[in-house]
């Protein structure tokens, strides 16, 4: 389907000729020329977005005001917060968030019919990719078995969404799927379907190159900027919008600018690199705004630690982390298998529109920061945040504090030392290192032996997720660390739970040509999947008697993963500290399988003469890993890989379907139910009405993220999703996670606030998804408010700062929407949930003039009314609360309403964003 460019753009319009090739394209010096601005100076990241008001300006969504905005920016001093429509060019999906997301299209579907209108104006105006890497699980794990079989259990589980996405594929225009078992999304992304420049037909069949740019429904889409390609995390909502050709309304930002200096140094990696750059730019705070990385430092930046860094955008709370075009930029093009005279488009059409980057880049941005790379130590951070950034010589001292102040503040018996008492008995428990009074200590017996486990036991150490897997100087690392423990005959702790899980075939390619995988698996890491697993709460199960010694002593169990996630309750059930690290340093810690080893200092275990090993013993220097990156590394290796991407395996090509325009939901799946949203709605959109009589559902704290709002791992029997699919006739062995049930409204409603970490401060010293009904006693937050909504009260939510952190996982914003919130106030939101909130017709409001549920002595027994929402709103206004206490005395305050743009008021007046496209649709056809 063609672009539609806008009709106004004639001045800016030029032709450009690379080779054989002619396009067309939008010239920034031509919009200078033609008097409508200085842009000589903008960083890069913002000329992408320059050039896309330039290729869509058309006098109604995009007018000549808007370009000089860009102008104005620069002279404000890199502000000049106004409204623009932006319009990306493609959209990115996972199956945890594409999932849904396709269910609302075929809601929708039948909503337009519903409506009157035509079903087949339902379609993705703008290219679509799906790549399944989310349902993948570790069953099995440490053995040459286990990638099959944890494949063949990911197709018993999943075959109805697989099924449903086939149907989707075939369905809907520009829409394709990428298979399971081919890679994670965002490496799929940076390594395949990312151009940089893209090229494309407009309305009058003329070739047009543009930067390549996106949104993606799952918030690591920012990985892409390593690759001078801007795109960010957006829900699911928000995606679907943008898909059907509603552009994405948004602030032009403030872009802070991130000098890099320096080289990288003797034993540090690119992860040691962002996990540093988090720390600062979290302490600087950036939520909302972008991030340019520039810099003499970029020079020896290899593009792969360019990619990690902007994986991670998410974490240190910035739209996106970006890199211009240069030099490296062409070079990872051509190691990775692109065209060549894609390439050569890229460079010249940088040069001449004015977003390279050379030795005189010097842009202006709204504020600087300075990282000399040379002063990087290896590191990690946890146990429970990516900023709480950890020197290695460090962690165990901190890890010790950590243990002092949880059991000190939560359990003062927890100097009462535990033992297992199985079969056969155990030997006497050993030492513990650290603070022995703060430390328990459990017994398990696995293989007729007997094994201390205490607070501190790694008990998951997981190479994983497409922030570092996507980096073969890190992945060849790991793989050589390996190779020198085993040589040496060290090996993995029984009780830890070894795996890798590439984010692309590629590097398992490039693996088995340095003959680092046969390494890999002598010490436990054997391929388990190609998907997130670990790093999206897919670790599978613990061992029995591990999981068991675990709860029945209430040890501190820890895991070490190579991820960009460490929030509470994500990675396992059975784990409350985790660590995040790079793949080398993932692989030292499975040989120690203790946090409270300083592995800095002290051995990691003893040769087979009994000498002991230290981590310097076991290190690759950065020459061997550049020279075997080097040599694997290869343009014919992502060739091959990714000739037949789309095309799947035997499992994927036997998926049956249905060829229809519409979905015949299958009323007996507990995996794809038609959603409430769309059904009986009206042709025409609402008001706004003000929170009246509103009942507080959760009083939380800060840095709620939305793995605490919408939990993606896994749930129990006694949970309300598990009751439900237990009244399904649904076996506990086949209830999946919730992310792999995002297509049942149902299972997601249950879900929502009922991570089993999250505290509603409603009730004392209480974690998990608890809350009080009507009648005050305590209850499931799903059932209490399902008793709140057959009374007919509406609900509110309280929250602290940064409320909605994280993923950008939309149920975590429908999910509030289905259980009657109304409203959320909290002290802050991050950009996304935020976001999405807007998008399902639920306000969110910040607290003003620094009141905060604490200064207001908020217990959650009181009545909220929000007035001045009806009328004439004006987005980010301040509106009037008045909060009335049990004892009947009332606080007046005011509140902030983060209604942000003129655009976002009409989506809550339609009761959501997907509601104002359908409506709108519905008129059209």
């Amino acid at each position: 389907m063609p672009i539609q460019v806008g009709q106004d753009t004639s001045r800016t319009r030029k032709t450009l000729t690379v080779g054989d090739q002619s396009v067309a394209y939008y010239s920034i010096p031509a919009a200078e020329a033609a008097g409508l601005g200085d842009f000589a100076k903008l960083p890069a990241a913002l000329k992408v977005v320059l050039e896309n008001m330039l290729r869509f300006e058309d006098g109604k969504t995009v007018s000549v005001e808007d370009i000089k905005a860009f102008s104005d920016w620069g002279k404000n001093g890199g502000k000049n917060p106004v409204e623009i429509a932006y319009r990306p060019a493609r959209v990115l999906m996972q199956d945890f968030t594409g999932v849904p997301a396709v269910v609302d299209l075929a809601a929708m579907r039948d909503g337009i019919k519903a409506l009157g209108g035509d079903a087949q104006k339902i379609n993705p105006l703008n290219a679509v990719d799906l790549v399944i890497d989310h349902s993948v699980m570790i069953d099995e794990f440490g053995n040459p078995r286990a990638f099959q079989m944890n494949v063949d259990r990911e197709y018993e589980r999943n075959m109805e969404r697989y099924q449903f996405l086939k149907w989707g594929q075939g369905a809907f225009e520009n829409f394709r799927v990428v298979p399971p078992g081919t890679g994670i999304c965002h490496q799929v992304n940076l390594e395949y379907l990312a151009q940089t420049v893209w090229t494309d037909t407009d309305q009058n069949g003329e070739t047009v190159a543009y930067p390549d740019t996106l949104v993606g429904t799952d918030s690591h889409t920012t990985m892409v900027n390593g690759l001078a390609v801007l795109g960010w995390g957006v829900g699911g909502i928000e995606a679907e919008a943008a898909m059907l050709g509603q552009p994405i309304s948004m602030l032009l930002p403030e872009v802070v600018g991130f000098e890099l200096t320096g080289k990288m140094v003797e034993g540090t990696t690119g992860t040691d690199l962002v996990l540093k750059v988090v720390e600062m730019l979290r302490e600087k705070g950036v939520v909302g705004k972008f991030v340019e990385f520039y810099g003499a430092g970029l020079d020896s930046l290899p593009l792969a630690d360019r990619a990690t860094i902007a994986n991670m955008a998410p974490e240190y709370g910035a739209t996106c982390g970006f890199f211009p075009i240069d030099g490296e930029t062409l070079r990872y093009m051509e190691m990775s298998g692109r065209d060549k005279d894609r390439i050569a488009l890229v460079e010249a059409y940088a040069k001449e529109n004015g977003f390279w980057r050379d030795a005189d880049y010097a842009p202006v941005y709204t504020d600087t920061l300075h990282l000399d790379m040379g002063t990087i130590v290896p590191a990690i951070s946890g146990p429970k945040r990516p900023q709480d950034y950890i020197a290695l010589t460090s962690a165990s001292t901190e890890f010790a504090k950590f243990i002092k102040g949880l059991r000190e503040g939560k359990d003062a018996s927890a100097n009462a030392e535990v033992r297992w008492e199985g079969e056969g008995g155990a030997p006497e428990p050993k030492d513990v290192p650290g603070d022995e009074g703060h430390h328990r200590k459990g017994w398990y017996k696995s293989d007729d032996n007997a094994y201390q486990l205490h607070d501190g036991s790694i008990v998951i150490a997981s190479i994983t997720s497409c922030t570092n897997t996507s980096n073969p100087y890190v992945m060849i690392g790991a793989g050589l660390v390996a190779r020198k423990a085993r040589a040496l005959g060290l090996n993995r702790k029984p009780w830890v739970k070894t795996s890798l899980a590439p984010g692309s075939q590629v590097v398992s390619a490039y693996l088995e040509a340095a003959g680092l995988q046969e390494d890999l698996d002598a010490i436990g890491f054997n391929l388990v999947g190609y998907g997130c697993t670990t790093c999206i709460g897919n670790s599978g199960p613990l061992e029995a008697p591990i999981s068991k010694a675990i709860n029945d002593y209430d040890l501190v169990a820890t895991s070490v993963l190579s991820g960009n996630r460490n929030f509470e309750g994500r990675i396992s059930p059975d784990v409350r500290a985790n660590y995040l690290a790079s793949p080398p340093l993932v692989v030292a810690y499975a040989l120690v399988g203790d946090m409270n080893v300083d592995i800095a200092k002290e051995p990691l275990g003893t040769d087979r003469d009994g000498n002991p090993v230290y981590l310097k013993d076991i290190w690759p220097s950065q020459a061997e890993i550049a020279e075997l990156v080097e040599k694997t590394v290869t343009r014919e290796a992502f060739q091959s890989k990714y000739a037949d991407v789309f095309k799947g395996d035997e499992k994927w090509q036997e998926v049956e379907t249905t060829d229809s325009e519409v979905y015949d939901w299958p009323a007996g799946s507990t995996y794809v139910q038609n959603p409430p949203y769309f059904q009986g709605m009206s042709p025409e959109a609402g008001t706004i009405s003000d929170v009246k009589g509103a009942r507080m559902l959760a009083l939380l704290g800060d840095m709620v993220t939305t793995d605490h709002i919408s939990p993606a791992g896994s749930f129990k029997e006694s949970s309300p999703a598990g009751q439900y699919l237990r009244d399904h006739q649904v076996p506990v062995r086949e209830f999946n996670s919730y992310g792999s049930r995002r297509g049942n409204h149902e299972v997601m409603m249950r879900g929502t606030f009922a991570n089993i970490r999250i505290k509603n401060e409603m009730l004392d010293g209480v974690e998990g998804g608890y809350s009080k009904g009507p009648d005050g006693a305590q209850t499931s937050i799903y059932e209490a408010a399902m008793a709140w909504q057959d009374q007919g009260v509406p609900l509110v939510v309280v929250g602290g700062e940064q409320y909605g952190a994280g993923s950008s996982r939309d149920w975590a914003a429908k999910g509030t929407a289905l259980l009657g919130v109304k409203a959320v106030i909290a002290e802050n939101f991050e950009r996304i949930h935020r976001s999405n909130l807007v998008g399902m017709g639920v306000i969110p409001f910040e607290f003003t003039d620094g009141a905060t549920r604490k200064t207001l002595n908020l217990t959650g027994e009181e009545v909220f009314d929000i007035t001045g929402l009806e009328g004439d709103l004006k987005p980010l206004s301040n509106v009037p609360c008045t909060i009335t206490y049990s004892d009947g005395t009332k606080a007046e305050i005011e509140l902030k309403c983060r209604i942000d743009t003129a655009i976002e008021k009409e989506y809550v007046e339609n009761g959501g964003v997907l509601h104002y496209v359908l409506r709108n649709l519905a008129k059209a056809s």
